[in-house]
């Protein structure tokens, strides 16, 4: 492991955000976010930021700060990440989850690619400028929120609800899940995120007798649960094209040396390799099941069984999905919405669109960038309640054998250092120039 003053700042800030357990249970359990807030906002401080902490509850803190552009005259950016994490089972691991292990060139540990390193990249281009004298291009609002991984719902969307006033004269955003390279055909391409599927999470609750676990016992719930589990698990969902998919399909033709109309949307995404793991879910509307919980003891029947599903529409696609879980589900299952949020869909033009692609340009001459939609959500739901258009720009160039979106909570997650170094200034040249 190189020594921690040999590493790039960026990976060191990253490494000490992975270090600072944040795991987000959901549904309002958490080991809180108030200490890497509390870490950010002291490097924000450092270089003569004014800090804003917003508490939602006891450990679930935001901290923003807002930077003064050389034109204060342009709609101010809102720059933004999250601090939360999701689990992480340390005996499926090869590194301490929370260690901030460095390892074969790569930053290793939860979070470091959702989305402790973004967090640190922000911070580390805002050294790289301020620390010069120099100023961003515009005004920024810095924003690092608690609690994404349970929809905001103590970090983003309570920020926007209780304090709109921190977004003043704000009407774009950037965040994860997007700039970051794919290898397409044997050819470096980049992924810029302009928008996101719906998100709809649903409790199913089965009821039935409780009772003996010897008996003949046909209003069995724990029965009644895995029969709507199976039917909501093996749904296939039929493929239903964007304005954004439609562009996005027809540049990986082109790239890939294929005839679309030859080509179905399914066999041209998987011929993508790695890089489909994230497009191919936004093709369809997903739904699965994550989480089963009923019983108590071995021979006890019991009255109840529960479970959580994850399901992901196309925007305004969500009553109708709901809908139709409801026929595949049945009339004994009651379905409780616990949370939702919009989908969103921005064209893939216009001044900051170019900003970007003209940031990896500088860096990455001649590498195409192409646009997507995140299967996945992100706190720019929450800012969209201000009129605020977001999008998914965490800037990272990557080898080929490195399986990206298999690293989104997933088991040994990492990323290159040196990605981390290149995002750094990708980031920093387009706050410099926008």
């Amino acid at each position: 492991m190189p020594p921690r003053d040999e590493l790039d700042s960026t990976a060191r800030i990253a490494q000490e955000l992975i270090r600072f357990d944040t795991t987000n249970y959901g549904e309002g359990r958490s080991n809180g976010e108030t200490d890497a807030a509390e870490y950010l906002g002291a490097l924000l401080e450092d270089l003569g930021l004014t800090t804003e902490y917003v508490d939602a509850a006891t450990g679930r803190t935001s901290v923003l700060a807002r930077v003064p552009g050389r034109n204060p005259s342009k709609p101010a950016l809102v720059v933004h990440g999250h601090t939360d994490v999701v689990p992480a089972d340390p005996t499926n691991w090869t590194v301490d989850p929370f260690g901030g292990t460095v390892r074969d060139g790569m930053l290793w540990g939860r979070g470091a690619v959702d989305m402790k390193n973004m967090d640190a990249m922000i911070v580390a281009a805002l050294q790289d400028i301020l620390g010069s004298g120099r100023q961003p291009e515009r005004d920024l609002v810095v924003a690092f929120f608690s609690d994404e991984e349970n929809g905001g719902v103590f970090g983003s969307h309570y920020v926007v609800d209780h304090r709109p006033d921190l977004f003043e004269g704000a009407i774009e955003a950037i965040s994860e899940v997007g700039g970051y390279s794919v290898h397409l055909n044997g050819r470096r391409s980049y992924l810029l995120q302009t928008g996101e599927k719906a998100l709809v999470w649903i409790k199913l609750v089965a009821r039935g007798t409780a009772a003996h676990g010897s008996r003949v016992i046909r209003d069995n719930a724990v029965t009644k649960l895995a029969h709507a589990i199976a039917a909501i698990g093996s749904r296939e969902w039929p493929v239903q094209l964007t304005a954004t998919t439609e562009q996005l399909l027809g540049e990986l033709a082109r790239i890939m040396g294929v005839d679309p109309e030859r080509v179905g949307p399914d066999e041209l995404v998987l011929s993508t390799g790695t890089a489909a793991g994230f497009i191919q879910a936004t093709l369809r509307t997903t739904s699965n099941p994550t989480l089963l919980k009923a019983g108590y003891k071995h021979n006890v029947i019991p009255d109840t069984a529960e479970a959580l599903v994850d399901i992901r529409t196309l925007a305004g696609d969500e009553d109708a999905v709901l809908e139709e879980i409801r026929g595949l589900v049945g009339d004994d299952i009651e379905i409780v919405v616990l949370h939702r949020d919009i989908g969103l869909e921005n064209t893939f033009d216009g001044p900051l669109v170019d900003a970007m692609v003209s940031a990896l340009g500088v860096h990455d001459p001649g590498a195409p960038v192409l646009p997507y939609l995140l299967s996945g959500g992100t706190d720019n739901k929450a800012l969209a309640k201000l009129g605020i258009r977001g999008y998914g720009f965490a800037p990272l160039q990557l080898p080929p054998e490195l399986d990206f979106p298999a690293m989104f909570h997933g088991v040994d997650e990492r990323v290159p250092l040196d990605a981390l170094v290149f995002g750094r200034r990708v980031l920093t040249d387009l706050l410099l120039t926008y």
